[in-house]
């Protein structure tokens, strides 16, 4: 483990792009699998290589693969961090142009479908179940669900159709 911890700089060298706050324990882990690969006998250097030179390029192949796992991990690409993220709920937000454009789009190709299609659509942002809009419309709950399927293909349509 002295060999092992006498390389760290080859070890931290490797994990420069990590952020600082998660360096240390990316670290930890390089260097306990290092032990742990030692203890298992998975450490079999080319013996023309320098003992100092193989461990080295040993440790950095560790560091390598778990620095790039660490950068793939879902938590990495999401995390947000931000001093006071409530804050982040006030901000304005600027107009997309574009965005409004397809908003008013989808609202005509709506608005041109048949009455019972759009009140089909537009039972799926109640805060209600379908099967208690169909109980409130006295219709079987399989019928409720076949005019929302039906709907959705209509709007589908009609959206394919002005794109």
């Amino acid at each position: 483990m002295a060999a092992i911890l006498a390389e760290r700089g080859i070890v931290l060298a490797t994990l420069a792009g990590i952020p600082k706050r998660d360096r240390a324990d990316v670290e930890q882990q390089v260097l306990a699998n290092a032990w742990n690969s030692v203890r298992r006998g998975m450490y079999r250097p080319d013996p023309k290589d320098k003992p100092r030179d193989a461990l080295r390029k040993w440790l950095h192949g560790i560091a390598w693969r778990l620095a790039s796992r660490y950068l793939k991990s879902a938590y990495v690409r999401r995390a947000v961090l931000h001093p006071s993220p409530l804050g982040l709920l006030h901000e304005p937000v600027g107009v997309d142009m574009h965005a409004q454009i397809e908003a008013r789009e989808v609202l005509d190709a709506v608005a041109s479908l048949p009455p019972w299609q759009r009140e089909a659509l537009l039972s799926v942002d109640d805060p209600e179940s379908l099967v208690a809009y169909a109980k409130r419309h006295r219709m079987n709950p399989n019928i409720a669900a076949s005019r929302l399927r039906i709907a959705r293909k209509a709007l589908a349509l009609k959206l394919r159709r002005r794109r």
